[in-house]
């Protein structure tokens, strides 16, 4: 049965959470009459979400609809309740929050509201929300007809709405870390019942989100879309069969832009990574095969819990990066023969666990001599070409070989901005779930 029930303003709301949802693997039913929904017959059915067109109606009108849903869809077995709101602010936000908090009589839960959603312009910062770097209140929310914003301070907007005390934890307080915002988080003897949270990208609805299950408080979810996904991300493992597909995550870029984007991802998804220690790779022969059965070892021990397993060589330090001509003198090979060892290395770690884990269906590669040296080990005869991820960056499927039709994403080193390798990655979990 469902794991989330989630209550939107409206359809177009609730259907837009649910395709946030489908996209991390996710299956979400939007339904229109709860009295006649039995939550124990949805077997396959993670999160429900029901719209309950309240954004342009009266406060009270708003906070009985949403006090009546929640009370029917409430259950024991369900892990996160989220209430979604409108990314601009419009409409009953307090009080559909004070109605959602209101029907758990027994519990005294609290409202966690993180407002933004990142991925459409939509920030907070020092408590005002910008669309696209424009205070809210300048843009066409403000002149909307039937439910207009005129002011950009969240505070503001639930100060005039809600019946409870509020409490706001800014940007500072994000940058002190997860152990002072859990410490924070405990407004319960203030009797605060709602918190607002600045939040300006993913690593924030992250850090957020891990403070808040770390704090074990009893609460209700409460924005757009993206924080909610976060939280089941965290939370709920799908009910679906195709959650079994995983990502190998391959980079052997050194360079400075690399390194930030595999940290992005780090912070921002479950990831298990392994660095590879490439200078032994140059070592010799034996060096060499026991850092790939290393690598390939630990992929195996700690891959279970994550669907993104990533091997990133520690190059992208600059206290790790080999000194070549240490090697080109004991080899006698030059430093691009060298490169080439260190490549195939890689590839062979490929190989390896995409033979002995069929669950791993996609292949992320970061620098364009690893992607061929993995074609080449595959035997491919190239790439079939399916779309473009980003600039730069493509989507494809392995063209001929024992592997044809293995899905790739491939990014040169130095190509994107700090999210790049983490869009890369979502992007082909997406594909994988289609």
């Amino acid at each position: 049965m469902a794991d989330c029930v989630i209550i939107a303003d409206d359809l177009t709301g609730a259907n837009a959470t649910g395709a946030l949802l489908q996209k991390i693997n996710y299956t979400a039913y939007t339904v229109m009459n709860a009295e006649r929904l039995e939550l124990s017959n949805q077997q396959d059915c993670d999160c429900i979400i029901y719209p309950t067109d309240s954004r342009g109606v009266s406060a009270e009108m708003a906070y009985n609809r949403v006090y009546n849903v929640s009370k029917l869809l409430q259950s024991e077995d369900i892990k996160i309740y989220s209430k979604r709101i409108d990314s601009t602010l419009r409409g009953n936000l307090g009080s559909e929050t004070d109605a959602f908090l209101d029907s758990f009589e027994n519990e005294k839960r609290i409202a966690m509201v993180a407002p933004c959603f990142p991925e459409s312009g939509r920030i907070v910062l020092g408590g005002y929300m910008l669309v696209n770097g424009v205070p809210l209140h300048k843009t066409a929310a403000a002149i909307d007809p039937k439910t207009p914003v005129n002011t950009s301070k969240v505070l503001d907007v639930y100060k005039s709405q809600s019946k409870y005390p509020i409490a706001t934890v800014d940007m500072e307080d994000l940058m002190l870390g997860q152990e002072h915002l859990v410490k924070m988080l405990s407004f319960q003897q203030e009797g605060i019942r709602t918190i607002l949270f600045d939040c300006v990208s993913q690593e924030d609805l992250d850090e957020i989100a891990d403070a808040v299950i770390k704090s074990r408080i009893k609460c209700i979810v409460v924005d757009p879309g993206p924080f909610t996904m976060t939280m089941a991300r965290k939370c709920i493992t799908p009910h679906s069969d195709v959650a079994t597909a995983k990502i190998l995550a391959v980079v052997g870029s050194v360079n400075p832009v690399t390194k930030t984007q595999v940290e992005n991802l780090l912070l921002s998804q479950n990831v298990h990574n392994i660095f590879v220690s490439t200078e032994n790779f140059l070592k010799g022969e034996e060096s060499r095969k026991a850092e790939i059965n290393r690598i390939v070892n630990e992929v195996f021990d700690g891959c279970q819990d994550s669907e993104i397993t990533s091997v990133v060589g520690n190059g992208i330090y600059p206290e790790n990066r080999i000194d070549f001509s240490k090697y080109t003198n004991k080899t006698g090979l030059d430093s691009d023969e060298l490169c080439k060892i260190i490549n195939k290395s890689f590839a062979e770690i490929t190989q390896a666990v995409i033979d002995a884990k069929p669950e791993f269906k996609g292949i992320y590669s970061s620098g364009g001599d690893i992607t061929v040296a993995i074609c080449q080990r595959f035997q491919a005869s190239g790439i079939r070409l399916l779309g473009e991820v980003l600039p730069l960056a493509a989507y494809g499927s392995i063209l001929g070989g024992n592997y044809d039709g293995l899905k790739v994403v491939t990014k040169g080193g130095m190509v994107g901005e700090s999210d790049a390798m983490r869009e890369c990655v979502t992007y082909l979990k997406e594909k994988l779930y289609i």
